[in-house]
């Protein structure tokens, strides 16, 4: 197949790291592998452009220029990842339908209560109308599919189990024992945590880790805190960490994803809450290298990470008890274990990228040949 792909949120090339653009180049890079042609369309970010009017006139030159490039060049069909009310779809359905090709949405997004407040109206009725354009809608979230569901036929509708490739994020340990050699952790159990650290729910996340592991520290705990990220927050949050885990805490800097199993590698548990987390790919990277989760019970965490099983989930906010979740499997080296090896297993059975894509693969395929 030769397809037009395009993403609306965050296009392929935009230099800042974030799961939509893990996501959005594997599906790509999936294609690719499968002897597929996908050609980028457009680098347009459709973030919040109904209330940027400077935008709208190269929304108009873009649909023109589009069309005119990628017209009679033979392609199968178009396919656009993940459209919702902050960043709807204005370029997909308007090129597919010019260039007659089927227009599909991967990780297109419904919530009515987006049509309540006057700043995400105009976003829920242009994004409403691209849902509805779509030939096909894909969706790596339950939740997302249930809500689909409700304005689109089930059978316009399929989920798609997030994934990633387990054979890029599997246990080295070579780079264990070079890492904790220079982190000169002797046998410390290390707590990893993976996250940028932007002002909201990741910055949020890393502080309740950080606070967890002080109050555990200050109890008679022994451990070592790995913080890999960088972004905005740094100092707040090594200030944070030399109050409440001095001389205990190391803050690693961003590290190229290609390089994570490392450190995934060297660490003993996975702890970060995961507030709001849409998906959790760090979830998957982290049990995919045999480290055990400790987060929050919410939103897209409990598709990634199976309580009880991979890890522990403790309700949303729940201080005490995300502490005794890190602290039982510290002290727990049997479950630990345990709980990474059936995390290994997990994400192999059920979300290696490359099993789970095939049937998105199948479905390109049938609607093309019809």
């Amino acid at each position: 197949m030769k397809i037009s792909f395009y993403a609306p949120f965050k296009p392929l090339d935009h230099p800042q790291p974030s799961g939509d653009l893990v996501t959005a180049r594997g599906i790509v890079d999936f294609l690719r592998s499968r002897g597929h042609e996908v050609v980028a369309a457009s680098s347009l970010r459709c973030r919040w452009i109904y209330w940027k009017p400077w935008l709208w006139p190269r929304l108009l030159q873009e649909r023109r220029r589009v069309v005119r490039r990628l017209s009679g060049r033979g392609f199968d069909l178009w396919f656009s990842y993940h459209s919702y009310y902050k960043a709807p779809d204005l370029l997909g359905p308007y090129a597919a339908g010019r260039m007659n090709l089927p227009f599909v949405l991967f990780q297109g997004v419904f919530s009515t209560k987006r049509r309540r407040t006057w700043k995400t109206l105009p976003g829920f009725r242009l994004n409403r109308k691209a849902l509805l354009a779509a030939r096909q809608v894909f969706t790596n979230k339950l939740v997302d599919q249930r809500n689909l569901e409700r304005l689109l036929p089930a059978s316009r509708v399929r989920y798609v189990a997030p994934g990633i490739q387990p054979d890029d994020f599997s246990f080295d340990p070579e780079a264990r024992q070079c890492l904790r050699g220079a982190w000169q952790t002797g046998d410390e159990p290390v707590v990893l945590a993976v996250a940028m650290f932007r002002p909201g729910v990741k910055t949020e996340g890393l502080t309740w880790v950080i606070r967890a592991c002080g109050e555990l520290r200050r109890g008679g705990q022994r451990l070592r805190l790995v913080i890999v990220g960088d972004g905005r927050e740094r100092e707040r949050l090594m200030r944070l960490a030399q109050a409440e885990l001095p001389d205990r805490t190391l803050f690693a800097g961003r590290v190229a994803r290609g390089e994570l199993f490392r450190y995934y590698s060297a660490a003993d548990l996975f702890a970060f809450p995961g507030i709001q987390e849409s998906l959790g790919m760090v979830y998957l990277e982290a049990q995919s290298c045999g480290l055990p989760v400790v987060a929050f019970e919410n939103a897209g965490v409990p598709e990634a990470v199976r309580g009880g099983t991979t890890g522990l989930l403790v309700p949303m906010c729940d201080g005490r008890r995300f502490a005794a979740a890190i602290e039982r499997l510290l002290q727990d080296g049997d479950l630990r274990r345990q709980m990474g090896a059936n995390a290994k297993a997990h994400v192999r059975q059920f979300h290696d990228i490359r099993k789970n894509y095939r049937d998105m693969e199948s479905v390109l395929q049938e609607m093309v040949r019809r």
